[in-house]
This record gives structure tokens, C-alpha cells and sequence, in this order.
């Protein structure tokens, strides 16, 4: 009787998820579904930013370190990334049409995998950590720091993997609050562990308690360590089995239509992480090979910038599922609408955080140096230009989600590998030649202009192949009326 209560709870959720994901207005739903996701990838942001923050306190080269490493971090994210928003996109279809069972499989395939992939980035990057370091723009000055730093990221790739794909796959079925849970208090976590883990003494409210003083090693420890905590957070509804789908090795399926599937729509991230990579590492030699004070502004800036881009990305995040549930379930007009709330909501969004930040932009460099004046005026350039184009990346990243949504795996790749890759590429080196430090601060902004221009073409694609499934559904349902009659 238990079992069987225990089943019915399950499938009176499963039907009240898919109500909510069909029924309810797509600017409430969106909002409800986003929300814990936006505050999810804040405080990933946040993750990113503390480390720098409490090591920017042992100067510009420990600084740099830090910025060189989130290179290795699009690494780690590479292949995760790719298997979890490969299967997010699956998932939210087939859940929408009501295929829970070949859901579930999908999901155990790309978490495993992951896990796998992770483990292999850590052996090989254990194998290998000072030739990647160099690879990554290290200088001379920061080189220890950049491996003291690397050595306990490496640790938690396969934690990362995983959780990526975990993450997801519970925003796809409409469960974005255990991800919220579970990134959350890795983040608040790893807050507290910093100055332990960096500083050998640190002082709260006047008093004094003993640190490890690890310096930059310190930091990354910390940042494993809170990431395994997430972890195990995200692991709670499978195991008491309170989500929709099951994590099980039984269920692991290489079948044609899975892989297809996944990569069809994941290959565009890890297209786009792979460009990311290729664009970090050219941008950190490039400003190294200048100083590393023009080093440390990119990579502060850069992680400032994630708050907006973290902003965008959750709520792109809470879109795709619904977008994605109302074309599985054939409902092309509900499709549209949840589009257009959207994309107005984040270009709106972003135009008004790109305001606020660009306002604050000199106190928020000034909390990483208060001694090195170039590093605050070029950091300052980057955030402010950055600021000015936030609008075009919000809505841009708004139609490649749509793109997801609908499984149309062209237009995903096609402006996944616009913003750094297509836009950024071709003109970086020309820009520092002709420009200097300033043309380095202004590459993303100026790539972020031209990725308009590929968009709307994708949008007006995305836009036929929703109306030509729409009139291909209408007449399935006349001739069916009409066999019926």
C-alpha cells in the first residue's frame, strides 16, 4: 500500500508539473520558473567572484592567477555543459509529449557521461598542469599562482560535470528549486571557506580566528569543497525520488535518437565553450604579452559582467523549458507568446542592470585594487562598454535559447559561436594592434554589436519552422475530424 501511495504522489506531481508547464500565463510561469534559476547563476557568479575578491588581497599577480583559471574552468564546463543542455532541451520535449520513460533516459545517459568526462579532464589535467597553465596566458610573475590555483579545480571536474547536467535536467522538468538549493548554499559556502582557507588569520566581528593561510591554493580549495556540497544537494530528490525522472546506470541508453538529440542542441555549447576557451586564452596572451595589470582588469571585469550575463542566462534558463513543454504538447501559439515575453523582459532587463552597473562601475573595480590605477582604468573601460551592449546580448540570448527550444540545432550552434567566436575572433588582434590596451577592453562590446546581425535572420527561420509545424498539426487534426466523422 505504501509502494503504491509512494507511486501516486509521484504521478499527482508529474500531472500538476505539466499543468503548471501547459496551463498557466507564460509571463507568470516564465517568472516563476526563471527566478530561482537567475538566483542560481548569481550566485555562481558569486562562486567566481570570491575567489578573486579575498586573492586580490595578495596583489595584481595573484589576481591574474585567478583570471587566467577561468579558462580552465570552460574546460571543466566543456563537455558538461554540452551533455546537460543537450539533454535539458530532450527532456523538456519529451516530458511535453509525455514521454517520461525514454526521458529518464536520457538523463541517466548524460549525468554518467559526464561523470566520466569530468574524471578524464582530471587525470589529464593533473598529468599535464604546467604546460596548460602556460597554454591558458600565464606570465611569468603569476605562473605558481595559476598552478597552485589549477591543481584543486582539476579536483572537482568530475563534481562540476555532473552537477551541470543535474542542474538542468531539474529545471527541465520543472523543478528549478532544488537547483537553487543546492547552488545556493555552495555558494554562501564557499564565502565562508575563502578568507579560512587563503588567510592565516581572519577577523569577524573583532575577533581574531586562525586561518590556513594557503594563499591561492586556499581558494580553489575552498571552491571544490562547496562544489561537492552542491553536489550532494542536487543528488536529494533522486535518491528520495521526489523528482519526475529516475538517475539509474540501468537506464543508460546510447541509442541513436538519444545521442542525435543531445547533440544536435548540446553540440552548440560545446561549440560555444570551445570558442570561449580559444577567445580567453587569445585575449589572456594577448593582454599578458601588454602587462598584467591589463591581465587582471579582464578578468575582473569579466567576472563582474557575469552578474548581468548570469541574469539573462537563468532567465533564458526558466524560458526554454516552457517554450519547449508548449511545442512538445503542439501548442505553437503559446510558443510565440512565451517569445515575446522574453525577449522583451531581458532586453528591457539588461538595458536597465547595464545602467545601474555602468553607474557604479569605478567603486565596483575599486573592491579588487586600490593601488594599481591602470588595472582600475581599463577594468572600468571593459564593464562600462560591456554595460552599453548588454541589451543586444540579453535579446540575442533569448532567440538561441528559442532556437533549443524547438530543436532546431543549426541556429543554436549558428549564434552560440557568434558572440566569441564568428563576432570576436576576426577582429581581436586587429584591435590591439591598432588600439592597444583600449582595444583589448573593447573587443566583447564590439562582438556583441555584430551578433545582431546574425540573429535576426535565425529568428525569422525559427519563425517559418514554427508556422509550417503549426499548419502541418492543423491539418492532422482536420483529417482525423474528418475520418472521425
Amino acid at each position: 500500500m505504501n509502494g503504491d501511495s509512494g507511486e501516486k504522489k509521484v504521478r499527482d506531481r508529474s500531472a500538476d508539473r505539466q499543468s503548471m508547464m501547459l496551463n498557466w500565463s507564460v509571463g507568470k510561469l516564465i517568472m516563476r520558473m526563471s527566478l530561482p534559476t537567475i538566483l542560481s547563476f548569481l550566485i555562481t557568479s558569486i562562486y567566481n567572484l570570491a575567489d578573486t575578491f579575498f586573492v586580490s588581497s595578495l596583489g595584481t599577480n595573484a589576481t591574474a592567477a585567478v583570471s587566467v583559471n577561468q579558462s580552465l574552468d570552460m574546460i571543466v564546463m566543456m563537455g558538461g555543459t554540452m551533455l546537460a543542455v543537450g539533454a535539458a532541451s530532450y527532456i523538456s520535449r519529451l516530458l511535453g509529449a509525455g514521454n517520461k520513460d525514454q526521458a529518464t533516459k536520457v538523463l541517466s545517459t548524460c549525468a554518467f557521461s559526464a561523470l566520466a568526462f569530468g574524471t578524464v579532464i582530471l587525470i589529464l589535467g593533473k598529468i599535464f598542469i604546467t604546460p596548460l597553465v602556460n597554454l591558458l596566458g600565464a606570465t611569468d610573475t603569476c605562473r605558481q599562482y595559476s598552478i597552485d590555483y589549477a591543481n584543486y579545480v582539476l579536483y572537482a571536474a568530475p563534481i562540476m560535470s555532473l552537477s551541470f547536467v543535474l542542474n538542468q535536467s531539474l529545471r527541465s522538468e520543472g523543478s528549478p528549486l532544488y537547483s537553487m538549493v543546492g547552488i545556493g548554499i555552495g555558494g554562501v559556502l564557499n564565502c565562508i571557506l575563502d578568507p579560512f582557507f587563503i588567510f592565516d588569520k581572519v577577523e569577524i566581528f573583532g575577533l581574531t580566528l586562525g586561518g590556513l593561510g594557503l594563499e591561492v591554493a586556499g581558494a580553489s580549495i575552498a571552491t571544490a569543497i562547496s562544489k561537492g556540497i552542491s553536489l550532494l544537494i542536487l543528488l536529494i530528490p533522486y535518491v528520495l525520488k521526489h523528482s519526475t525522472l529516475r538517475l539509474t546506470l540501468r537506464k543508460i541508453s546510447y541509442e541513436k535518437d538519444i545521442v542525435t538529440e543531445v547533440v544536435k542542441v548540446g553540440g552548440s555549447s560545446l561549440l560555444r565553450n570551445a570558442l570561449s576557451i580559444v577567445a580567453g586564452v587569445v585575449l589572456n596572451n594577448i593582454a599578458g604579452g601588454i602587462s598584467d595589470s591589463l591581465l587582471a582588469a579582464i578578468g575582473v571585469s569579466t567576472k563582474i559582467m557575469m552578474f548581468p550575463f548570469g541574469f539573462v542566462l537563468g532567465f533564458g534558463n526558466g524560458f526554454q523549458p516552457v517554450a519547449g513543454y508548449s511545442w512538445g504538447a503542439k501548442n505553437y501559439e503559446r510558443v510565440r507568446a512565451s517569445f515575446r515575453f522574453a525577449s522583451r523582459t531581458a532586453f528591457l532587463g539588461m538595458a536597465a542592470m547595464g545602467l545601474l552597473i555602468g553607474v557604479f562601475s569605478r567603486f565596483l573595480i575599486g573592491l579588487f585594487t586600490v593601488e594599481d590605477a591602470e588595472m582600475m582604468r581599463l577594468g572600468q573601460m571593459c564593464i562600462i562598454l560591456q554595460c552599453v551592449a548588454l541589451p543586444i546580448h540579453g535579446w540575442v540570448a533569448i532567440v538561441n535559447m528559442l532556437c533549443g527550444s524547438i530543436g532546431y540545432g543549426f541556429g543554436v550552434t549558428f549564434l552560440a559561436i557568434s558572440r566569441q567566436g564568428t563576432c570576436f575572433l576576426p577582429i581581436v588582434f586587429p584591435m590591439a594592434y591598432l588600439f592597444g590596451a583600449e582595444g583589448v577592453c573593447s573587443v566583447q562590446a564590439a562582438a556583441d554589436f555584430i551578433t545582431v546581425f546574425l540573429a535576426i535572420p535565425v529568428l525569422r527561420k525559427v519563425n517559418r519552422m514554427i508556422d509550417a509545424a503549426e499548419a502541418a498539426h492543423t491539418g492532422e487534426l482536420e483529417e482525423l475530424s474528418y475520418a472521425e466523422g
